[in-house]
């Protein structure tokens, strides 16, 4: 059974940076595109960004393009989501998704204020 382990959130000055972590299990890693959503209070979960299985071509929604970096490491069967220049608008419950499947981890909450 997949389970996805999300951590690395935390309270982030604006300006500041954070670098989450995803470690998956259960099924085989290395062979999927991996991506990253997260949910602000009261809004609907929305993507932020991927990254391919192979080759490593990644994919960005506009808001975090320029400002965030999704990496992975087979090895590890890790993804990361390197977040730099924060904004209070970034704050939210980051998840990391297997595409293939319905299951969501719990998740890692990022809050950016002063």
């Amino acid at each position: 059974q997949e389970q996805l382990v999300e951590s690395g959130g935390g309270l982030v000055h604006p300006g500041g940076s954070l670098r989450l972590s995803c470690v998956a299990s259960g099924f085989t890693f290395s062979k999927f595109t991996m991506m990253w959503y997260r949910q602000a209070p009261g809004k609907e979960r929305e993507f932020v960004a991927q990254i391919a299985n192979v080759g490593g071509t990644t994919i960005y929604a506009d808001s975090v393009k320029g400002r965030f970096t999704i990496s992975r490491d087979n090895a590890k069967n890790t993804v990361y989501l390197q977040m730099n220049s924060l904004k209070p608008e970034d704050t939210a419950v980051y998840y990391c998704k297997w595409p293939v499947s319905a299951y969501w981890g719990q998740g890692t909450q990022v809050t950016v204020a002063e």
